[in-house]
């Protein structure tokens, strides 16, 4: 029986919470794990060429967090025999790095059950090696994680390999039937939540990252926390509110956010919700900034910037924004405040971050930080300056 499925935008199935890294011929749970509880299904990730670079952002962003998945192993033939949290973030995670799919598998006790295509190429589309890659992980038995624009599920050939091999095709990014899809309401303002977008300025640079670690650094503080993703790497990872923004129809963008925001606030209760960004409003090849602005009507807005990056991302003739120019452009085009910057330390020595984010409180006046190589008080610290009245949900610990 042929199992082919999408994953469409809406709220992602009840995980059983974050699983920590193990090794892949490791037999006992992973850490954390309760005896009897639901088992994470496995996942190697594909990103040949590409781990820590900007397009493997979604291998990146998963090899750092998954509550849906536990990832076993990385395929990236540079990069093959070394650890993949060392190599992003300096600081081992025991997720290993392999040369191919064959390598990779020969390390596992058992068959992984999914082979998740971790790279954000600018065609999102499948090259004709990945094709044969993506096929020869369906002819071993393995579950595959599409989130290209390419729908693999719309392919005859991938469908007859699936019904071959009796597995499944996830194709995140495809969005709803058209008549499912919502329009804007204006429902949101109705709601007292307080709503934060973590924007930034350019794309590749963070934005996700970033509004996942405070969103985790605001619930270990004891402020009830919940984030809307809007690509297709945090539903990936187990978001369970969420939407592909970049493949909805233009016309029903600001709908399907704002009444995924709503979701997530009649559905949790929350004291506040975190909204991911994506590209950047300032940048002439994406309209999604746009949207995320109006859909989600924020009352704040946290900005992701790469000091060490002179251009933008695949316009080497395009230079990039600076943050004031990029806060006054958001705050003249959305009824909002950009209550704090992030710095993307990429090209950065610890020294030029720490230079960096003297140089910016001071001229911009609002609280700056790196959300990886810094405190994550510090993010919690930025949010409560804006929104002191989440003070009072803090923990004793965190007080």
């Amino acid at each position: 029986m042929i199992r082919v499925s999408t994953i469409t935008q809406a709220k992602a199935p009840d995980v059983v919470g974050p699983i920590l890294a193990q090794k892949p011929r490791a037999t006992a749970p992973a850490a954390g794990t309760r005896a009897g509880a639901k088992r994470n299904p496995t996942a190697i990730v594909y990103c040949e060429g590409n781990l820590g670079a900007i397009d493997g952002k979604t291998a990146n962003g998963l090899v750092r967090h998954s509550e849906r998945y536990n990832i076993i192993a990385v395929i990236d033939s540079q990069k093959a025999g070394r650890d993949a949290g060392e190599i992003l973030d300096g600081k081992p995670n025991l997720i290993p790095v392999f040369r191919g799919l064959a390598d990779a598998l020969a390390h596992c006790d058992s068959l992984p059950d999914y082979f998740i295509y971790g790279m954000a190429p600018a065609t999102g589309m499948l090259s004709k090696h990945e094709r044969k890659v993506v096929l020869e992980a369906i002819g071993r038995g393995m579950n595959i994680v599409n989130g290209l624009h390419e729908f693999l599920n719309e392919d005859p050939e991938f469908a007859a390999a699936c019904k071959a091999s009796n597995v499944e095709i996830l194709d995140v990014r495809k969005p709803r039937p058209k008549n499912d899809l919502r329009l804007f309401s204006g429902r949101i303002a109705g709601f007292d939540c307080p709503r934060i977008a973590v924007l930034g300025t350019d794309c590749a640079i963070g934005k996700r990252t970033t509004a996942s670690i405070l969103t985790r650094a605001l619930v270990g503080a004891g402020v009830k926390a919940v984030m809307v993703t809007t690509g297709q790497t945090g539903l990936i990872q187990g978001s369970r509110y969420g939407v592909a923004l970049d493949a909805v129809p233009s016309q029903f963008c600001c709908g399907e956010l704002e009444a995924t925001v709503i979701d997530a606030c009649e559905g949790e209760n929350p004291d506040v919700v975190i909204i991911e960004g994506q590209g950047a409003l300032s940048h002439p090849a994406f309209c999604t900034s746009a949207f995320i602005l109006r859909g989600s009507a924020p009352d704040g807005v946290i900005l992701q910037h790469a000091p060490g990056r002179s251009h933008r991302c695949d316009f080497s003739d395009m230079k990039m924004p600076t943050p004031m120019s990029e806060i006054r452009l958001i705050e003249a085009f959305s009824d909002t405040k950009v209550i704090g910057l992030t710095i993307n330390h990429e090209n950065m020595t610890d020294t030029e971050v720490g230079v960096s984010i003297e140089a910016y409180r001071d001229q911009l006046g609002i609280p700056v930080t790196d959300a990886l190589a810094r405190p994550k008080e510090l993010l919690v610290d930025m949010v409560l300056s804006s929104f002191p009245q989440l003070a009072g949900k803090l923990n004793a610990a965190a007080a």
